[in-house]
């Protein structure tokens, strides 16, 4: 017997409330990074000596802004870490799939291993697992998005499948770019966690390979959100092509933002008066809020990779029989 249609409901109400509280959460991590705050609490898993949940409001409210965001930011993550609880448990009682069953479980599990590693990172005070743990929320985000998205009315549909079918050409071009997408953000984590021992040979590759990159995914973006919005027999929603546009555009602006207020302006500008005025403040909020920005934008990006994906996917014969439990047939009388 197929599942109905309110099978999916409160475990896909329950993703998408989950994926509106990590957003925030990639958002302050972000900021822990900008401000090099990843120490400010020397132990773990609890602040201080305190209980975690437990910790004197007031002393974190009105403390240093160091404690602030970093106790801020393990707050929110020991939320995550309920919430896929209670989606696990949300998505057994419901009856679902197996297969649901079982992916609501591994969101659990990559939660906890990214606690892990920031405690780790925190316990050795070593930057290899503050990269690692930056380039697993990402992942974590991605796949909690993944799983609203195939829980979600319209993508369950079978009467929408029937009406269009994607080239395969595009659906192999959208996972190719959500993959290209996700290796641009482990080098973008790489400049942001440069180890301390490599040398400025090492930097000056990695960032000339980030900002290639960067120009790859762009045109790869305005090619795919081209298809999208102006293709025939298409069953991508075009509004994932317009916000696929936008955000790789606001990425690169971000991203020659960050690189300004981090490091100035060209040397081949110095010519003009606005770029040899110009001043860096280490640590400034004007800093910490670019760069944090350009990160938390990279997630999006990669996570409307994955919508854009998989719903491209919902024709290609491998993906249709894959997800044959989640094509929904009314019960006839």
């Amino acid at each position: 017997m197929n599942p109905t249609p309110t099978c999916y409901r409160w475990p896909h109400r329950l993703a998408l409330l989950s994926a509106v509280v990590t957003f925030p959460l990639i958002w302050v991590g972000g900021l822990v990074t900008s401000y090099d705050a990843g120490m400010a609490v020397p132990d773990w898993p609890g602040t201080y000596g305190y209980n975690l949940f437990l910790y004197p409001w007031t002393t974190w409210f009105f403390g240093p802004w160091d404690l602030f965001i970093e106790h801020g930011h393990r707050l929110l993550g020991a939320t995550a870490g309920l919430l896929m609880i209670a989606l696990v448990a949300v998505t057994s009682a419901s009856k679902c799939p197996r297969w649901l069953v079982q992916f609501s479980l591994s969101l659990l599990v990559l939660v906890i291993l990214q606690g892990l590693l920031g405690g780790i990172r925190v316990r050795l005070d070593d930057r290899l697992f503050a990269l690692l743990h930056g380039c697993t929320g990402p992942i974590f985000f991605v796949l909690l998005v993944a799983f609203a998205v195939l829980t979600s009315p319209r993508f369950a549909q079978r009467e929408n499948i029937k009406e269009q079918q994607t080239p395969p050409s595009l659906t192999t071009a959208a996972w190719g770019f959500a993959g290209v997408c996700y290796l641009q953000l482990v080098l973008g984590a790489l400049v942001r966690h440069a180890p301390v021992t490599s040398s400025a040979g090492f930097f000056r590759a990695v960032v000339l390979l980030h900002i290639v990159m960067a120009m790859v995914l762009l045109a790869q973006a305005l090619l795919l959100s081209g298809k999208v919005l102006f293709g025939k027999d298409c069953s991508i929603s075009r509004w994932v092509g317009v916000l696929l546009s936008a955000l790789i555009v606001a990425q690169v602006t971000l991203g020659a933002a960050t690189w300004i207020v981090k490091y100035g302006w060209p040397d081949w500008m110095g010519s003009y008066q606005f770029a040899a005025a110009h001043l860096n403040y280490e640590k400034s909020a004007l800093q910490a809020v670019i760069a944090t920005a350009h990160v938390a934008n990279g997630s999006l990006i990669l996570a409307t990779a994955v919508i854009l994906s998989l719903q491209a996917s919902r024709h290609w014969r491998p993906a249709v029989a894959l997800a044959a439990p989640l094509l929904l047939v009314r019960p006839t009388a």
